[in-house]
């Protein structure tokens, strides 16, 4: 029986704002664990309409516009700094003291939220310095010396970790991008060069993983995982950046950092149902998977069974569904052992009165039917279909349209069909 052919997907998720550099794949490390090239295969169709979202006469509790939602840093006692020479200027035996000089002045924090003008040349001398060490970075080999780890760690960790605000939308209405503007962080003129920055440091041909393991440890990728769940879109996106080049450099992390994000699924699907940075977590483990050696570990098979499957049953699987999708349809190119528990998963948390999300659904089956081996697809024919046979006759037009198509344009139902699977028509004419 021929297999099902590959059909051509849009590339989907969002493309990174704040982040010029790529995702690549890491040489170094077990091949079971290597990294690949972040991902997106979103569904053909996604569809046309978010979730609603649940409305509520809140109380007047509003903030000023500039100010909502925005974090709340621990500002700095003494800010007054003075501008320092440059570095290509400075002369090959103080360029080190300069660095690390420049460094501890950029770990002094302003005041962007309450008084925005306040301390402007001050700020605009720590906006040069960052800039400045960002391309010296870049540009300059030989500079990360041992001294330097330390220091740029520490102006990384004083100017990101924080206590992230409450959420704008406190009683749960959920966000919808067409409609509703994104919280953006008012300290985002500094914060943008302290990533920039710090992704060139980690980048580095001269960047010694033996030498930072030090300090970039289990605490500090906790810290860093909590920043996930910030409202601005483009701190997401280079934390996405940072989190897979950590990933990619210290093998003595990658458990951890998979067992931390397992937790927060966790807390996400049975507990809380709100976390901004769903989206962003997926793309990194669509990375991690693409990695995983055969046979897959069962670590790796109970992730894809007791949390990438239940995913599929929060309200808001819209926001994120894509990148979801591309891991469920990875792990059975890697498995298809797998194909059974994954489409029966699907099937029980199938939505009943939800048309949008049932077109997600869809969707995510039609990509499965590319990648499944005949073998499986025998053994999950008959609930499939009897679950293929509700969608056709909905009065929903897409869920109708589409369930069409995912009958009667994939190789292995037609050849049930052709070849005499009468149940398959019982079940349709139904």
């Amino acid at each position: 029986m021929p297999k099902g052919g590959k059909k051509d997907k849009q590339t989907g998720g969002k493309a990174a704002a704040g982040s010029k550099a790529a995702l690549k794949p890491e040489a170094d490390g077990p091949v079971d664990e290597a990294t690949r090239p972040l991902k997106h295969h979103p569904p053909a169709n996604p569809p046309p309409t978010q979730v609603n979202k649940i409305k509520y006469a809140l109380p007047n509790l509003r903030k000023d516009k500039g100010s909502r939602g925005s974090s709340r840093f621990r500002v700095s006692d003494k800010r007054e700094l003075q501008k320092l020479p440059a570095l290509k200027d400075a002369a090959p035996s103080e360029r080190e003291d300069l660095f690390v000089q420049k460094l501890r002045q950029c770990c002094v924090i302003f005041d962007f939220l309450s008084d925005p003008l306040s301390d402007l040349k001050w700020k605009e001398i720590k906006r040069a310095a960052l800039n400045e060490l960002v391309d010296y970075v870049t540009h300059q080999r030989g500079v990360l010396t041992e001294l330097i780890y330390p220091e740029a760690v520490e102006m990384f960790a004083k100017n990101t970790f924080r206590t992230l605000p409450p959420p704008s939308n406190p009683l749960g209405a959920e966000f919808d991008p067409e409609e509703d503007e994104p919280t953006l962080e008012a300290a985002w003129p500094h914060l943008q060069l302290v990533y920039e920055f710090f992704l060139r440091f980690l980048e580095s041909p001269d960047f010694q993983p033996n030498t930072a393991k030090k300090y970039i440890d289990a605490k500090f990728v906790l810290h860093l995982l909590e920043l996930f769940d910030t409202e601005d879109p483009r701190e997401r996106d280079f934390l996405k950046t940072t989190l897979h080049r950590i990933y990619g450099k210290f093998l003595g992390l990658r458990a951890y950092i998979r067992k931390q994000i397992n937790n927060i699924f966790y807390s996400f699907i049975y507990e809380t149902e709100r976390h901004n940075g769903v989206a962003e977590l997926l793309e990194i483990l669509g990375s991690i998977i693409n990695g995983f050696a055969l046979p897959l570990k069962e670590e790796h098979k109970a992730f894809l069974l007791r949390v990438l499957i239940p995913l599929h049953k929060v309200k808001s699987l819209s926001l994120y569904h894509p990148q979801l999708a591309y891991c469920v349809v990875q792990f059975l190119e890697k498995d298809s052992s797998l194909t059974g528990p994954v489409v029966r998963g699907l099937l029980k948390f199938w939505p009943k009165t939800h048309s949008p999300k049932e077109v997600m659904f869809l969707n995510e089956l039609e990509e499965i039917l590319d990648v499944i081996e005949p073998s499986e697809f025998i053994k999950v024919m008959d609930p499939l279909f009897r679950r293929l046979a509700r969608c056709v006759s909905s009065p929903h037009f897409q869920v109708d349209s589409l369930s069409n198509r995912v009958v009667f344009s994939h190789c292995y139902c037609v050849h049930c069909f052709l070849t005499g699977c009468r149940e398959s028509f019982v079940l349709l004419e139904q």
